[in-house]
């Protein structure tokens, strides 16, 4: 062999195990601590309140279950896809005898699980301090959330990030949050 391939040999041999000596200083990710499988932990974003009051001509009726005696309706405008996780809107309840409440509120799709974000009381926000995340009832009458999440909002345990799909989703005569009679309000 001549001094020229010898060397060159001797280069990439040295290059060889360069190499392997850096892939060993990257360790093995379970020894290192950082388990690249290993659930991410939940971080919540900032959530202020809405600005305004429902858009009473953006609410979109929605249909829950047949034993409820209240009506809900979902506030198309406020609905905001956030990139924690959260999918955030209004939602007015009414009562059989009239009387509305307005409340802003967030699911998220991962745990099926909801909060309270505040309420509109006297023409204002009102925050909820003690809002915490609970578990989305299913088999409860005011199953408003789970018909929602279903519904709309989540694709089994993944937020919808489109928009558009929840719009279409919200489309009483595709509603599909519980058994859904010939109207969003459980009138056959």
């Amino acid at each position: 062999m001549n001094k020229l391939s010898i060397r060159n040999l001797r280069f990439a041999t040295l290059g060889l195990a360069f190499s392997l000596i850096l892939a060993g200083c990257a360790g093995d990710p379970l020894e290192s601590g950082v388990d690249p499988f290993a659930p991410m932990i939940f971080k919540e974003g900032t959530t202020a309140m809405p600005l305004n009051p429902p858009n009473k001509s953006t609410l979109v009726p929605f249909y829950v279950s047949m034993t409820t005696t209240f009506k809900f309706a979902i506030d198309t405008d406020s609905i905001l896809i956030g990139a924690d996780g959260i999918t955030r809107y209004i939602v007015v309840l009414t009562s059989p005898s009239g009387s509305q409440q307005s409340q802003y509120e967030g699911i998220r799709c991962d745990s099926y699980q909801w909060r309270l974000y505040g309420t509109f009381d006297n023409g204002k926000w009102q925050e909820n301090p003690l809002g915490t995340w609970k578990e989305i009832k299913r088999s409860v009458p005011n199953r408003y959330q789970a018909a929602l999440a279903q519904g709309a909002l989540c694709d089994l345990n993944t937020q919808v990030k489109n928009i558009k799909t929840i719009l279409q989703s919200l489309d009483p005569s595709k509603f599909t949050g519980g058994t859904q009679p010939t109207n969003s309000f459980g009138i056959q």
